[in-house]
This record gives C-alpha cells, sequence and structure tokens, in this order.
C-alpha cells in the first residue's frame, strides 16, 4: 500500500478539534504534560501525537519544513493530507517537524518573526524521547503558577538557545514536544532557569 493513501484522522472534524482544543491548552500551560486521544494512522518517523498535531494545524496554507533525517513517507503523507507545501529552507517554514535537536541546525535558523509581525515566527514540532530523565529546568512565566521543575531529554546548547529566543520576544519561536504519549507547550515566553 503506498503510504500516501495511509488514513488521516479517523473523524476529521472532530480529530482535528480535539487536537487543535490539546495543543492550546499545552502552550497555555507550559511544561506540564498533555495526552489526547485520537485515532490517526502515523507515518513512520512520526509518533500518533506529532502526527496529529500535523493535521490539525498544517493546511494548504502554510509552509513545511522537515528536518532531513525524515523518512519521505512523512513528505507524502502530509502533501496528501493537508495539502502543505515544503521548503529545504528552515526561515521560510510557518511549522518545522524535527526529531534531532542535537543536528546542525539552530534555533537561529528558523523565522522568529518581525517586531511588527511576531506572528510570522516558524513553529516548532519536535519528537524527543521522554518528558523526564534529562537536566533539570525551572520554567516561569505566563501559565505557570511561580515556577515549575522540568527534565526533558533535550541537548543542552537547545536551552541555550532558548534563552535567546524567549529574550527576543515578541519575537521568537513557539515550541511543542511530543513524546509516545503525551506533549508538552513552551510557549515563547518561557523562561527556562537552572
Amino acid at each position: 500500500m503506498s503510504v500516501a493513501i495511509l488514513p488521516g484522522f479517523q473523524n476529521a472534524v472532530h480529530d482535528a478539534q480535539r487536537t487543535f482544543r490539546s495543543l492550546l491548552e499545552a502552550l497555555s500551560h507550559p511544561g506540564r504534560p498533555y495526552s489526547f486521544r485520537v485515532e490517526v494512522t502515523a507515518p513512520a518517523g512520526l509518533t500518533p501525537l506529532c502526527a496529529a498535531a500535523c493535521l490539525a494545524l498544517v493546511d494548504i496554507e502554510t509552509v513545511v519544513w522537515l528536518q532531513p533525517s525524515l523518512p519521505i513517507s512523512v513528505r507524502d503523507w502530509l502533501r496528501f493530507h493537508t495539502g502543505c507545501r515544503f521548503t529545504a529552507d528552515p526561515s521560510g517554514a510557518d511549522f518545522a517537524v524535527i526529531t534531532d535537536l542535537s543536528s546542525e541546525v539552530g534555533l537561529d535558523a528558523f523565522s522568529w518573526g518581525s517586531a511588527e509581525y511576531p506572528e510570522k515566527s516558524t513553529t516548532l514540532l519536535v519528537q524527543i524521547e521522554a518528558l523526564s530523565g534529562g537536566e533539570v529546568k525551572r520554567l516561569s512565566g505566563p501559565g505557570i503558577l511561580e515556577s515549575l521543575s522540568f527534565s526533558p531529554c533535550l541537548p543542552a546548547r537547545f536551552w541555550a538557545q532558548w534563552n535567546k529566543n524567549t529574550a527576543a520576544y515578541p519575537r521568537g519561536l513557539d515550541c511543542f514536544l511530543f513524546t509516545q504519549g503525551a506533549v508538552v507547550g513552551l510557549p515563547r515566553t518561557t523562561h527556562v532557569h537552572g
């Protein structure tokens, strides 16, 4: 069977709405894991929740950057279900799907928007191994009561780059971290300490 015809959502409208609400909740409460159940057949290279997020966020008007290490099946599946366009230039992407943050592409390669149009930045959809077991950080900012301990499996250089991202507000990147069973939102307003 061609991967391009693997099914997307079982119930396109309801599953897209449920996924979008869950992503908004995750971004509204940074550092807090959210799980949501959605029936989606993800291609090799995407976790089910990241695949669901792609279907809910990406459409014919968006431009997507896929990390080159992702299988071609991901591109075919997204093109079939969303009609999106792709770019090889990270700075030209509305959304970026990433599976390896330790690669050569840093956060500064993506569009951070402008002072006039901060919403024109790239949203990162990052797949990671786990939301615990990494270096412990303390998060603060909007959506967090005082502070929150957070230890996802992320390379140290990500946090150094994230601090630059936060300092650029209102410009900057928003990020979703996906594991097999949960998503965490990191909006550009989230400060990282430690």
